[in-house]
């Protein structure tokens, strides 16, 4: 009986442990971050999907990236040299599409940068969330 009632609790302990939906889509643009201080150009480039966008609104025109070549420049760096640092503004998820809000302000080498918004959205594809567009604004005023 003892045996019985320890299986059923380690069952609904790991249960209740299990990562909510919020938290796993988090863990992805968590670890496009982290990936980005470490300078790991496979870690970027792991967490997008195969059709990825990437794209930064300018003054007047829309840039546009590929997620390789966004991977590839962080692969230049030093690790620890960029650091963007961000806030969950909002997480919405239906089925298979997340879209997440970060704002953030963005050190290069310690030395403010310029600061904006992150707007994600990730598609979850074989049981794993992946980042299928990303698109950002950029400012100096901050305020």
């Amino acid at each position: 009986m003892k045996a019985v009632f320890i299986l059923t609790f380690t069952c609904f302990s790991l249960g209740a442990s299990a990562q909510s939906p919020e938290d796993s889509v988090k863990q992805v643009v968590n670890s496009l971050f982290k990936a980005m201080n470490d300078a790991d150009s496979a870690g970027v480039v792991h967490l997008f999907a195969n059709t990825a966008v990437l794209q930064t609104i300018g003054r007047d025109k829309v840039m546009k990236d590929g997620y390789e070549t966004f991977g590839a420049s962080i692969g230049k760096l030093k690790k620890g040299q960029l650091d963007e640092r961000i806030s969950f503004g909002g997480i919405h998820i239906d089925g298979s599409l997340a879209s997440v809000w970060t704002p953030y302000r963005l050190y290069f080498d310690g030395k403010f940068i310029h600061c904006g918004a992150n707007s994600f959205q990730l598609v979850r594809l074989s049981g794993e969330w992946k980042i299928a567009h990303l698109i950002d604004t950029r400012r100096k005023d901050c305020d």
